[in-house]
């Protein structure tokens, strides 16, 4: 995280003094359009596109870490681990394991990649459970529910 905070901090200051400089070289050249100015304009560019890519990656180092404390703060929750330890209230719905939630979730994905693919279809999904079975039927525990 360090070197993302150090190339966001790096690439702004460059920025800001690349447009230091035009300002600079604008005022010097009283105006005028001059191979100083158009210099001081491309570097400013060039500045302001690694700017935008530092930006960028610190956006996506972010949505990655919200992700990472979202799924978390899920497994906590599914597996009651965290209740107890900060003497919130249960939702009423009895824990399970982490296995089994990954398991889900790892079903639920495939089932969602299959669908953007375009090769899910609803009996292609009926196939796979049991038409008794609330939830997936690959599943023992859900089988037997």
């Amino acid at each position: 995280m360090d070197n993302i905070v150090d190339s966001l901090n790096n690439a702004y200051q460059e920025f800001v003094a690349a447009a230091a400089n035009v300002l600079e070289t604008k005022e010097s050249s009283a105006a005028q359009k001059t191979v100083a100015t158009d210099a001081a304009l491309e570097n400013f560019k060039q500045k302001w596109e690694l700017f935008r890519v530092a930006c960028d990656q610190a956006e996506e180092f972010v949505e990655s870490i919200k992700q990472r404390i979202g799924s978390e703060c899920l497994v906590d929750e599914a597996t009651g681990s965290m209740a107890g330890k900060l003497g919130q209230q249960s939702t009423g719905l009895p824990p399970i394991s982490a296995v089994r939630l990954e398991q889900m979730s790892k079903a639920v994905r495939w089932l969602v990649i299959e669908l953007q693919h375009g090769s899910g279809s609803a009996g292609g999904a009926a196939a796979h459970a049991h038409t008794s079975a609330p939830f997936d039927a690959r599943f023992p525990e859900d089988a037997a529910q």
